[in-house]
This record gives C-alpha cells, sequence and structure tokens, in this order.
C-alpha cells in the first residue's frame, strides 16, 4: 500500500516541501531513499521504540521510503514523526482521509514524545503558501509557527496525540496567536537606558546620531569609560522593529534554533555580541550542517565586537563584504547559501595593549612599537567602513558622584525616530534602501552634496587626515545624518565639520600620533 505524507527540509532560510512515500509489500527488507543524512535513518530506530511505547508495532513487510525530490539532502530529525505517520497508514493501523491536507515536522524521543526542530517558523510560511490545511509540531515549537495567520497550527505532545487527532479520537483545537498584540505589548521592555550613564555627552551624541542613520560606530579609550556599557544601550534609541522586519529576523533565528518556548516573535532588534575568540564560520555561519553565524543573528539590529584589535585579524576581515552588501553568501562545495546580514557594526577598543594611551590620569607602559602592532591589527578598508570613530575619556569622580540621571533612552529615541522617518520619505522611490547608510555614491549627489565652503573643508581634511575616497563617502553620510536630526534640508558646513570630528581615529591620523 502507497501513503504520501508532507514536511519540510530547511536549508539556509529556504524552505521546499518534501513529500515521503512508503511502500508496503509482502517481505522483510527496508529500503531507503531521497539523499536523508544520518539522523534521518536513525529515525527508523527512534519511530519504533516510540511506536512500542505507545502500542503500536513497527510494520512489518517489504518496505520502501522515498523522499521527493529525491536529488535534494535531507538533514536532522524533524522528519520522524510524517514518516512514522506514513508507516502507521501504510500498515492500515491509521485511517485519515485528510492526510494530504496536513504538513508535518517533529522529532521524536524514544518514548513518544515531540521533540523541538528547528525552523518552524520558515516552515510554517512554506505550509500556507502550499496551501496546506494544517501544520502538526512539537508544542515547544508551536507559539512560533502559530505567527503565520490563515492555518491551523497545532501543539502535539506525543505522537499518540497526533494519532488521535488524525484519526478522529480527539479533538484538538489550533493555537491562536494575536501577533500584532503581542509584538507592540513588548517592544517598548528595555531593561537598560541611557538615563543610566552619566556625562560622556559627546559619545551619547555620536550613538544617536548613528542610530538615527544606521551608522557603524567605534569608541576608543580607556578601560572602565563605559563603552561597553553604552553599546549595550544602542538598541534602546533604535526606531522599533516593523512587523516585516520582526517576521524576518525571527525566521533566522528560528533557523539557528535560537528562539525560547514562550516567544513567537522577536519584537526588539537583536544585540550580539560574540567573544573575541569566535571562529570565520561561527561569524559569518555556514559550517557541515548550514546554520546562520553571528552577522545574521544580527540582522536587523545591532553587532558589537567587545575589544576589537583582540579578534583574529582573518576573521575581521570577513566583515568587509557583509558592512558593504548587507548579505552573506556561503558557497561550499555541497551547497550554496544566502542569509541577510543588515546590521549596525559597534566596536570598542582601548588605544594600546595596557589600555591607558592618551589618558591622563593613569601611565602608559607600552612600547611605540607595541602600540603600532596592537592597532595594525585592523585593517584600513575595514576602518573605511566604520562611518563615526569617537574617542572617550574616563568619567571623572565629580561627574560620577551626581544624582541627577542622563536623558532617558526614550527622549534620544524620538529624536531617532523623526530623522528616520525623513529618511524614509526621501528613500521611497529606491527599493531597498531606508536609512542614511545604505545611500549608494548616486544618492549622495543628489541628496548630500555640500556647498563651496564644505568643499574647502573637506578637501582640507582629505589632506590632513589622508583620508580614503571610501572615507570621504562617510562623512557626507553622516553629515546628512546630522542635518536630519535637526530637521535641514541642506547639508550646511557645520553638519560636515561635525561630521569630520568623527573621522579623528582614521589610518594616517593614528600614524601621525605615533598610535
Amino acid at each position: 500500500m502507497l501513503i504520501k505524507t508532507y514536511c519540510a527540509a530547511v536549508n539556509g532560510l529556504e524552505v521546499t516541501t518534501v513529500t515521503i512515500e512508503v511502500n508496503l509489500n509482502i517481505g522483510v527488507m527496508y529500503h531507503f531513499t531521497g539523499l536523508g543524512d544520518m539522523a534521518v535513518k536513525e529515525g527508523r530506530t527512534r519511530i519504533a521504540s516510540a511506536l512500542q511505547q505507545i502500542g503500536f508495532k513497527f510494520p512489518h513487510g517489504d518496505i520502501t521510503v522515498n523522499m521527493a525530490p529525491a536529488d535534494l539532502r535531507k538533514e536532522g530529525s524533524s522528519f520522524d514523526l510524517p514518516l512514522a505517520i506514513a508507516l502507521l497508514a501504510a500498515n492500515e493501523s491509521l485511517e485519515c482521509e485528510e492526510l494530504g491536507r496536513y504538513m508535518f515536522v517533529g522529532e521524536l524521543g524514544l518514548d513518544g514524545r515531540l521533540l523541538p526542530i528547528r525552523g518552524a517558523l520558515p516552515i510554517a510560511i512554506k505550509a500556507r503558501a502550499e496551501h496546506f490545511k494544517g501544520l502538526i509540531v512539537p508544542a515547544q515549537n508551536v507559539r512560533e509557527a502559530a505567527v503565520v495567520n490563515n492555518l491551523d497550527v497545532y501543539g502535539m505532545e506525543n505522537l499518540l496525540d497526533v494519532i488521535n487527532f488524525l484519526s478522529g479520537r480527539q479533538q484538538y483545537e489550533p493555537t491562536r496567536i494575536d501577533t500584532r498584540r503581542e509584538f507592540y505589548e513588548q517592544q517598548s521592555r528595555y531593561e537598560l537606558d541611557f538615563a543610566e550613564v552619566r556625562g560622556q555627552e559627546s559619545v551619547k551624541r555620536a550613538l544617536e546620531v548613528a542610530a538615527a542613520g544606521g551608522h557603524n560606530i567605534a569608541m576608543i579609550g580607556p578601560p572602565g569609560s563605559g563603552k561597553s556599557m553604552m553599546a549595550k544601550r544602542l538598541p534602546s534609541i533604535l526606531p522599533p522593529l516593523s512587523l516585516a522586519e520582526s517576521l524576518e529576523t525571527t525566521q533566522i533565528h528560528s533557523v539557528a534554533g535560537k528562539l525560547g518556548r514562550d516567544i513567537s516573535l522577536i519584537s526588539q532588534r537583536p544585540f550580539r555580541a560574540p567573544h573575541h575568540t569566535i571562529s570565520q564560520v561561527a561569524l559569518v555561519g555556514g559550517g557541515a550542517n548550514p546554520q546562520p553565524g553571528e552577522i545574521s543573528l544580527a540582522h536587523n539590529g545591532v553587532l558589537f565586537c567587545d575589544e576589537l584589535p583582540e579578534f583574529n585579524k582573518q576573521t575581521l576581515e570577513v566583515l568587509r563584504q557583509p558592512l558593504e552588501d548587507r548579505k552573506i553568501t556561503i558557497a561550499r562545495a555541497k551547497y550554496s547559501i544566502e542569509y541577510p546580514a543588515s546590521f549596525m557594526f559597534v566596536a570598542s577598543m582601548n588605544p594600546c595593549p595596557c589600555g591607558y594611551y592618551g589618558d591622563p590620569t593613569h601611565h602608559c607602559v607600552c612600547t611605540p612599537g607595541q602600540i603600532q602592532r596592537y592597532m595594525n591589527k585592523i585593517s584600513g578598508p575595514l576602518l573605511d567602513r566604520i562611518d563615526i570613530h569617537c574617542e572617550i575619556q574616563a568619567v571623572p569622580f565629580a561627574q560620577l558622584s551626581q544624582m541627577q540621571p542622563g536623558e532617558p533612552s526614550e527622549k534620544i529615541r524620538e529624536r531617532v525616530i523623526a530623522a528616520r522617518k525623513i529618511q524614509e520619505d526621501r528613500f521611497k522611490p529606491f527599493k531597498g534602501v531606508h536609512c542614511n547608510a545604505m545611500m549608494t555614491e548616486k544618492m549622495l549627489h543628489q541628496f548630500a552634496e555640500p556647498d563651496a565652503a564644505s568643499l574647502d573643508m573637506l578637501r582640507m581634511a582629505m589632506e590632513r587626515l589622508k583620508l580614503s575616497a571610501r572615507a570621504y563617502s562617510r562623512i557626507l553620510k553622516v553629515a546628512r545624518t546630522i542635518a536630519d536630526l535637526e530637521g535641514s534640508e541642506k547639508v550646511q558646513s557645520m553638519h560636515i565639520a561635525e561630521a569630520i570630528g568623527y573621522r579623528n581615529l582614521d589610518r594616517g591620523d593614528w600614524a601621525e600620533r605615533g598610535i
């Protein structure tokens, strides 16, 4: 007897509907086709144990299992549930007239429990696109999958529940989630606030400009000056995620298995802070079983690299292309996958190995050669891709001891949102461009053309600081953002001057200072 059930294979962010075909005849052999990996093939053992625990027997006979399309590699244990259902139906232990209208995903425990899987959200989106009536997932994944409307999503605890549901012995209600209500309720709940940061007004201003234009920023200063503290509060002043951005971000975290059981949608911009010992694969993604890396997990959010020179230099260099293209393509012998990687890059670093070069309150013990080697770990091309460079000094005790809180994140966020609204209106005709940091050279000439006085100022800065052509474009982009924060239609010389001030750590300037 030939039976078909349906599930899905996730490769990167692409989901392919997989048809599991089971043919049962008289005999004793078990044949498996369809490019399943070891986890898929081992599913037979898990299914046999699970069926025994719930009072069923593994079918006896000549069993042929095919997973179509047969030329697509299937990986993981999420195929256990649909295969178990197909085996029961082929053995006539389960009767269901609507078996073909449901998609199934789930790993089976030896006792018949359904264990969580990765990628439930993109699978649910695919099930709706393929016009399936319903999707059956493990209970731990139900809130994640139920975000998709116009699809009945059932969260099941074990295999027996699925059998009872399909045979009509027991009624189950699909899970319903008010996606918009949950999404908007959680958007403004931040544990960290800029009101807790005392002093450092110039750095707060730089972070506000960075948030308003989506610019990358690097902070350099001695230990304890508040670099990490302020970086962690950056998401609290960024514009809220749109529903489309939230869905896209949630899909990436779902595929990576990073969603908690009680999370349906990611409602706040992600903040990723990998340790400096991270490998290239962990940063960009890939591996034997392809997974999103940290740069994709930071999509629509912030990637924070603390102590930037401590990162492996070759690891840092892989950031150059994603910072420009806002996506990462991973090509291997067996697969080619593209992940989105549109993030704000935030870095912090000490000015030297001991951390106190240029600090008026501490003596630096590093030699010029040590300082030079330390800073040479950051290449000029990578530095060029960072729009804003900001020097930080430790906050004096007089400011630390003040009880008055700083400006709250909510106030700063209002100004950032107003500036972003100007940019959204400006870039409506341009697909894929949402903020000033995404402007092309043609857009710069159209929206950020400097006047004669500003050009003279830029020429002087280019010669004195030995800036590259890319740095010239970054200055114009930042100046355009500063003008938007002030509500100015034209980029003026004072905006250019402030933007040039944010390039004071450029490569040529470091060399002149002996860093």
